[in-house]
């Protein structure tokens, strides 16, 4: 039961929209994986999953099987790719959910040659490729050999793709990339016709169209945030709003908040919202942040709470300072908008952190559900 107004709200109509641009973007005998990880960056997973698949996607993209497994139990049926490693446990409930999982080495190939041997299952795999990232992935002509004669001596295990991924295709050099690119080419030389071959994700399918492949990955770009100046026009899914809690008037020189790291210049109207660090809304924002109310950027004053943050709304007019009244902390209300992007530099981190960081205590309500696949 949810009783204050304090809320996600998610725009399925403009997941639907991106994933039908993105798709437009790409050849028409390219596939495009719909990247629905860690809840869909905020959006929610299946609901997310469903509208992207109805809309041009052909796979999807997680990071760990239990969200693979979550999308099975929800009546997906769509191919879904495992992004990141797996242990024994998990690569179990990859064979047992039919999901491809992602191999870079002999030992991730054990594990899922005996979970399928046991569940008398075959398991499809992609070879992750590190061209410069870092992290899971081969590295050498040499890793890429041993990992394939791995494969190739197993009965339960297909190679069915090989793939890498970009360190900084949203730069403002092409030079690493580039690089990157060159890299995975004489990777690819090596490897078996025939196979799903894909490098590029939302910056990088945007920018670099030589690097798409047989499919791109998109992810930041079908919720709505550019990575890229090159991305066609997006519209943001999610917004995050709230409503005033109690208005005040304090005098000058009265401190707000935790530490009294803010003082009040003039007589000023406080309202206080009921949302704070505990439903994801970051402490690094006390000072920095703006919210909207009655169409109007209000200075978030004093420390984010826990549970409540201070708004100056000296100039916001009184018709529109009631206990109820909604505030808008991030995206549009009026004229006025907030981007994750700006939220994001409020804070020091990036969008996707802000996307993300709404705590499950935040109901999210969808517009446009969809219907069940």
């Amino acid at each position: 039961m949810q009783y204050r107004g304090t809320y996600i709200r998610v725009d399925l109509r403009a997941i639907a929209a991106n994933a039908e641009t993105l798709k437009r973007a790409t050849a028409p005998r390219q596939h495009m994986l719909a990247v629905v990880k860690a809840n869909a960056y905020g959006h929610g997973l299946v609901p997310v999953a469903k509208t992207a698949l109805n809309h041009g996607a052909d796979w999807l993209g997680v990071a760990i099987p239990e969200e693979g497994e979550a999308l099975r139990q929800a009546g997906v049926e769509a191919p879904i790719l495992v992004l990141g490693a797996v242990n024994e446990h998990g690569a179990e409930a990859s064979v047992r959910n039919r999901l491809t999982q992602t191999v870079f080495d002999p030992e991730r190939v054990r594990m899922l040659e005996e979970a399928a041997d046991k569940l008398g299952m075959t398991v499809d795999v992609h070879l992750k490729c590190d061209t410069g990232m870092g992290r899971i992935g081969v590295r050498t002509e040499q890793e890429l050999q041993t990992v394939l004669k791995a494969i190739e001596a197993v009965p339960h295990v297909r190679l069915t793709g090989a793939f890498t991924h970009f360190a900084d295709a949203d730069g403002s050099s092409d030079v690493y990339s580039l690089r990157q690119m060159e890299a995975f080419q004489r990777m690819v030389d090596l490897l078996p016709k025939g196979i799903l071959i894909h490098a590029a994700a939302s910056a990088a399918s945007l920018r670099y169209p030589q690097a798409r492949f047989g499919m791109v990955r998109q992810g930041i770009s079908l919720y709505g945030c550019a990575p890229v100046r090159e991305a066609p026009e997006l519209i943001p899914a999610l917004s995050w709003h709230t409503e005033i809690a109690y208005v005040k008037t304090l005098p000058a020189g009265a401190c707000v908040s935790y530490g009294c790291t803010y003082q009040t210049r003039r007589e000023t109207k406080v309202a206080t919202l009921p949302v704070g660090y505990g439903d994801g809304y970051h402490r690094a924002l006390s000072g920095k942040a703006f919210v909207l109310i009655g169409g109007k950027r209000c200075p978030v004053i004093g420390r984010v709470c826990m549970d409540q943050i201070m708004a100056d709304v000296t100039d916001v007019p009184e018709e529109n300072l009631y206990l109820g009244a909604p505030a808008v902390l991030l995206g549009r209300q009026g004229n006025e908008e907030i981007t994750a992007d700006e939220l994001a530099s409020w804070a020091g981190t990036i969008s996707y952190e802000m996307l993300l960081a709404v705590t499950a205590r935040v109901p999210i309500v969808y517009q446009d559900e969809p219907s069940q696949l």
